[in-house]
This record gives C-alpha cells, structure tokens and sequence, in this order.
C-alpha cells in the first residue's frame, strides 16, 4: 500500500500479474498509510485533517475519523489492531478506538507531531515533534513517562525496534539516533547522510535498519555491529519512506519522483522465523525487560567518512517494473461496521 500527494492511496498487487487499485477519498495529499496486523484495514492519513480506516477491497468500503484540526501526518496500529494513533500539525497525538471507531484520548507535544508509534506490546507510544523532543508515553495513565531532547534539530520519524526495547529517530540534522528505552541511554548515533533522514525501519530480527534520505539514498546499518553496510541508490531526487515487508525478505522504498521501488534483501541465510517468535513471546505483557539485547552497551558515533558498498538498481539488476498496470478506481463508498 502506498501513499501520496496524489491525494490517492494505491495498493498494489505483487504478483507477476501486475495490477492496482486506487483508492479514492481523501481530499488532500495523502501523508500516511498502514496495514492493520491483520491485513484487513488500511488505515491513512492526509492533510484534509482527516483520518480514514478502509477495507481494500473492490468496494472501497471507509469511515472517516474526525477530530485534528490540522494536517494529520502519520497513523500506527497497536500490534492486536484495537487501537490506532495518529500524530498532527494540531499539536495532539489522537489515539481512536478501531472498533468503535470513536477517539479515546489525545497526547500533547508544544509544537508540530510529526510521527506517533505504537510499541510491539501495545503499551507505550514514542512520538517526535518540532519541538525538539522525542517523547515515551504510557497508554494506561496517559502520561508522558520518559523525553528525549535533540538540540541539533528534530526528528522526522520515530519507531520502536522489534523487541519494544529501542527507539530509533531519524533526524532533521541528517542523523540516526537509537535509545535504549529502559536506561534511558544513547546507544548508537549514525551521521551517514548529507541531508534529512526521513523514515526508517527495522529489519524483523532487530539486527539491520534501513534508513531514506533527502540526499537520495537509502543506507542499511548493521546494529549488532554498529556500522553502515549498503548505501543504494535509484530514486532521483529525495526518498521518503521505506518499510520492510513482515518477514524481511523483501523491502519497499518511496520518493518524491513519484516511484516505488520494491528490493530483495540478501543479508545472511539466518532463519529469522526463531527470532521473530522471539518477539513475538516478548509482547506478552507480563514480559520482565530484557536487558541482554545484541546492542552494544556503549554508545558509537559513526561520521560521514564511513565506507560502505554502494548498490546503483539500474545497473545491478534487471527492472521488472510494469509501465503500465491497470488500474481500478475505486471511489469510497458509505462507512462500515466492524
């Protein structure tokens, strides 16, 4: 599923029959969009104020979620799908009940929000806002619990690591930063890119993040290592979102040229299913905090004289974009019940 200023959300079929469908609604650009866990709902976020869970099916079933009064510019699920945050220009992080389809509480930062995330257990939210700060919120009182300042600049995009025991912030001041949660402790800061980092995202086993860039590359950090692995090229011009897929073997990037690139990953031959039912144990809620994570117990600063092995798509392997995918549009229809 993607999105874009467009003003549509396209969900795209992978298959070797390619085909898309348009999903139309929104009334302005169309900042956020994801997947429930399930599979069954989208949800997206646009600048029409608005936010709107729909069923991706032929129908383009929808309900509309009203309640910021600015642009909304991001949405997460929690990991049982029940609840749905979404972060605002209005100040305010709005947690809605899926279900009901109704608001439930909102969070405040002093300034714009740029990203709110729910983490792998359901009971904190991390979000990031131009007031400088990264901020840790519990679900149960509605309190913010834990903040981070970042005096370079602010962060962009903000998410919790598989294991809900780090959060990584991707920076205005072209920077990565992760925290361990539980010491309140830097751990890690990359400054690999020449301009704003604007998204990131954790490979499923914890141990490779990947990161988009205004400077128009996409880098792939080893965590475990603390080092920069890849840098790719193949957007022309400013990437802007990137996601890998449930499983890690694939990986999705998005950039102001209007493409969608979609990547093989090739890291190891390690079975990561172990690992992710690792994970999956750990958002039990009654988990104790795991303190013997593979994050190194010292912090590691990286400058931009770091080497890695540059990966150019229109030379290395063979573009199997279809040019032209039909199309189906399809118009919101009148809300759904779940």
């Amino acid at each position: 599923a993607t999105s874009s200023l467009d003003r549509f959300l396209m969900v795209w079929k992978l298959k070797t029959q390619c085909r898309a469908y348009k999903f139309v609604g929104h009334a302005q650009a169309v900042t956020s969009v994801q997947f429930s866990p399930d599979g069954l709902l989208l949800a997206s976020a646009s600048q029409d104020c608005t936010v709107r869970l729909w069923i991706p099916c032929i129908h383009g079933e929808s309900s509309v979620l009203k309640g910021h009064t600015a642009s909304v510019r991001s949405v997460s699920f929690s990991h049982d799908g029940h609840f749905l945050a979404s972060a605002s220009n209005d100040k305010s992080i709005k947690i809605w009940s899926v279900r009901c389809q109704h608001l439930s509480f909102s969070l405040f930062h002093t300034h714009w929000v740029c990203c709110a995330k729910f983490s792998p257990d359901g009971r904190l939210i991390v979000s990031c806002s131009e007031d400088k700060s990264v901020r840790i919120w519990d679900t149960r009182n509605k309190t913010c619990t834990d903040s981070f300042l970042d005096y370079e600049g602010f962060a962009n995009f903000v998410d919790f690591n598989p294991s809900g025991t780090c959060i990584a912030s991707a920076g205005s001041s072209h920077t990565v930063k992760l925290w361990d949660i539980r010491m309140n402790k830097l751990l890690q800061h990359y400054k690999v890119h020449r301009a704003g980092v604007n998204c990131v995202s954790f490979h499923p086993s914890g141990n490779y993040l990947i990161t988009a860039s205004t400077d128009g590359t996409l880098k792939i950090l080893d965590l475990s290592e603390g080092r920069l692995l890849y840098t790719l090229h193949g957007h022309k011009g400013p990437v802007l979102s990137v996601a890998f897929s449930k499983g890690g073997e694939k990986f999705a990037s998005g950039g102001a040229d209007a493409q969608v690139l979609l990547w093989k990953t090739n890291f190891d031959s390690f079975d990561y299913k172990e690992v992710l039912k690792h994970h999956i144990r750990r958002t039990h809620i009654d988990d104790p905090p795991h303190l013997l994570d593979i994050y190194p117990r010292s912090p590691h600063l990286h400058d931009e004289k770091l080497q890695s092995l540059q990966v150019n798509p229109t030379f290395d392997v063979t573009n199997t974009q279809t040019l032209d995918p039909p199309v189906v549009e399809i118009i919101s229809s009148s809300p759904f019940s779940t």
